[in-house]
């Protein structure tokens, strides 16, 4: 069964750029970033903040149970499956249960500083403070990793540091750290 793996993090630490250059390592494969799918609702759409209403908490396990069933589906046709997503510590990620069950299900948290995910929404902006709404996501989801995972570490989860890590790096630690799980 080819790997199936879960990129979350913050806002601005990298996941897609991450996620797209690791599905590219592989011969045959998919990148399916959640904000794209839920991004495909026309009207109505909710966006993540400190109080999430029971709409935006629908949209979400939508979402989430769309791309879970995109990610066997192409599993199954021989597709390595590279999801990004945003740490949500209301949930803990349990839409994606049903991919825990595969063999070669990767669950991968990008941490990198909070100061690096906060200068790269500056550069990402091009001038002045960032975007204030990224902004604020990170410092949300940052208070709420340190609670969720305490002393940096989490059960079944592979804990990437990259703040001094180029694209390529962190793509290369993460498969040597597969590598090693074999």
């Amino acid at each position: 069964m080819p790997h199936i793996f879960l990129l979350v993090g913050a806002p601005a630490v990298g996941k897609s750029t991450t996620a797209h250059a690791l599905a590219a390592h592989f011969q045959k494969s998919i990148h399916i970033p959640v904000d794209d799918i839920r991004d495909m609702v026309v009207s109505g759409l909710l966006l993540p903040g400190p109080v999430w209403s029971e709409g935006l908490t629908e949209q979400v396990m939508l979402a989430r149970a769309g791309v879970t069933k995109m990610a066997l589906n192409y599993s199954k046709a021989g597709f390595v499956v590279v999801i990004d997503d945003f740490w949500d510590t209301n949930s803990h990620l349990q839409e994606y249960d049903n991919l825990i069950l595969e063999a070669n299900f990767h669950k991968i948290l990008l941490l990198p500083s909070q100061q690096a995910a906060e200068e790269r929404n500056i550069k990402r902006a091009g001038s002045g403070d960032g975007n204030p709404y990224i902004a604020d996501g990170i410092r949300m989801v940052y208070e709420q990793l340190r609670n969720d995972f305490p002393n940096g570490e989490r059960t079944g989860w592979m804990i990437v540091d990259t703040t001094d890590k180029t694209v390529d790096e962190t793509v290369a630690h993460i498969l040597a750290q597969i590598e090693k799980e074999k």
